[in-house]
């Protein structure tokens, strides 16, 4: 079974700041400025452009000095070809990826249809699997379980589900609950509440972990969704 039926979910933001401090998206991450180009900065490298797409799991920070930046968040990734760390999207795939941050569905699928690389075919349990605990952020279904829904043996399951997902079993679940603590953090819900419907231990734990996949406090992020600018329709290819 492909993993193009899979519910993986993405998500875009715009947040009105200067910087982002030194963090490490778990999901692959395609950002663009609002009013023009951003950096990536890591691991040695500066990558400067209009539309930046990010690999997953390499630290870096970004400079968006008077741009500000839309960012958007494709789960089920595993990353972007050979690029070491960003790398800028033109031409027509830049096209199609304005197209997707500024919520076209289709370009969305599209996007993610160009970018599928290296992930496995996934059988149903798992999809089901993935699928419940994308929709219940508070999800505390163990390796154990996760391992009898699959009939696999544990390791085998892990590894499965990391091949399918590009992330592990226990960084998937935390991304879910971030995913979804951020998105009613955006719609103006309190931290606090937000954290406990994510399923965080605390305001400290959310916070926490909120800076080291975004780079920023969840006060920073608010401080910056209140600033950005309305997204417009993107220009014309």
């Amino acid at each position: 079974m492909a993993t193009a039926g899979l519910p993986f979910a993405t998500s875009v933001f715009s947040v009105d700041v200067d910087r982002v401090a030194l963090h490490c998206n778990p999901v692959v991450c395609v950002i663009s400025g609002i009013r023009g180009a951003v950096s990536v900065i890591g691991g040695g490298e500066r990558v400067t452009g209009d539309i930046v797409l990010i690999r997953p799991g390499i630290e870096h920070r970004v400079d968006c000095k008077g741009t500000g930046i839309n960012a958007m968040y494709l789960d089920g990734l595993s990353g972007s070809g050979g690029a070491a760390l960003a790398q800028r999207l033109t031409g027509g795939i830049g096209d199609l990826a304005l197209k997707a941050i500024f919520q076209n569905v289709e370009a969305q699928d599209e996007l993610r249809r160009r970018l599928a690389i290296g992930l496995s075919p996934c059988p149903q349990s798992l999809a089901t699997v993935i699928e419940g605990l994308i929709a219940d952020p508070m999800s505390r279904m163990t390796q154990v379980e996760l391992a009898s829904r699959l009939q696999m043996e544990r390791t085998g399951a892990l590894r499965l589900f990391k091949a399918v997902t590009g992330q592990t079993f226990r960084r998937f679940k935390q991304w879910s609950g971030l995913r979804h603590a951020a998105g009613q953090i955006a719609s103006g819900e309190l931290v606090r509440t937000a954290a406990m419907d994510a399923g965080f231990a605390d305001t400290a734990h959310l916070t926490r972990t909120f800076r080291l996949s975004f780079g920023l406090t969840p006060s920073e992020a608010i401080a910056g969704l209140a600033k950005a600018a309305p997204r417009s329709s993107p220009p014309r290819c």
